[in-house]
């Protein structure tokens, strides 16, 4: 890994996983809460990736 994905993992990754696990322990009865926002995460992603064309195949280029 380079210092990119350090910096990423510092920036994005560990407060988004500290900030769901303090989600779910506020709702501590059933944790919907939390299981809603993670849901609606991996669709914003996926449709984040689709916009940006991330899912197109890759199609080789020979000269």
């Amino acid at each position: 890994m380079n210092g990119a994905t350090y910096i990423f993992w510092i920036i994005f990754v560990i407060p988004l996983i500290a900030f769901l696990i303090w989600l779910v322990r506020q709702d501590k009865r059933t944790g919907k809460i939390g299981i809603a926002v993670v849901i609606g995460l991996v669709i914003m992603v996926i449709i984040y990736m689709y916009v940006k064309h991330m899912f197109a195949p890759y199609t080789p280029v020979y000269d």
